[in-house]
């Protein structure tokens, strides 16, 4: 009877796994055919999902250059025709994404310094490359989080950062205040 019920559990983890594996599969599906347009959040700056950076068309229709992609194994669409940078993360409240804002403000200062325009998504366009757009606005427009994540939120309502990243960038507002003291102090 033991054996049974083991059985039985490890049949329904399969099935859940599964499941999961076919859910994900078929809204990546929906979002290349229904979230496929990017959204232009900031001067030559767009977020977006998985189905905005497959659009080619729509892509060079906003003269974007550059795509960084901030999800993991996402290959590049279109190698050929857009300069690419890739951040292998998972989108879970556990993952440090601090420690890859500098290298993502890199490729984007890099881009529009030379007349390029980016595009920074992941899978849904919700969380992971919400959270690199908001810290970039906030480093570089000087905008507060509340402000960065409202401006995003009125381009792209559907953005919506997981609460470790929400964490993060609070960490990072305040890392940002105490620069802004110290530059104030010595000036």
């Amino acid at each position: 009877m033991a054996a049974t019920s083991e059985a039985m559990n490890q049949f329904d983890e399969s099935m859940k796994k599964q499941i999961a594996v076919i859910l994900k599969v078929v809204l990546l599906n929906k979002s290349l055919k229904e979230d496929n347009i990017p959204c232009e959040i900031d001067e030559g700056l767009f977020l977006g999902s998985i189905g905005s950076a497959g659009n080619k068309v729509g892509l060079k229709n906003v003269n974007v250059t550059h795509i960084l992609t901030v999800a993991g194994k996402i290959a590049p669409a279109h190698p050929g025709d857009f300069v690419y940078k890739v951040i292998d993360v998972a989108d879970k409240e556990d993952t440090n994404l601090t420690q890859y804002f500098n290298d993502c403000f890199e490729f984007i200062d890099e881009a529009k310094k030379n007349g390029g325009y980016v595009l920074v998504h992941c899978y849904a366009g919700r969380s992971r490359s919400v959270t690199i757009i908001v810290a970039y606005l906030m480093k570089y427009r000087g905008m507060s989080l509340s402000e960065a994540l409202q401006h995003v939120k009125n381009k792209r309502p559907k953005a919506a950062p997981n609460r470790g990243f929400i964490r993060q960038l609070e960490d990072f507002e305040k890392s940002l205040q105490g620069e802004n003291c110290i530059n104030i102090e010595y000036h």
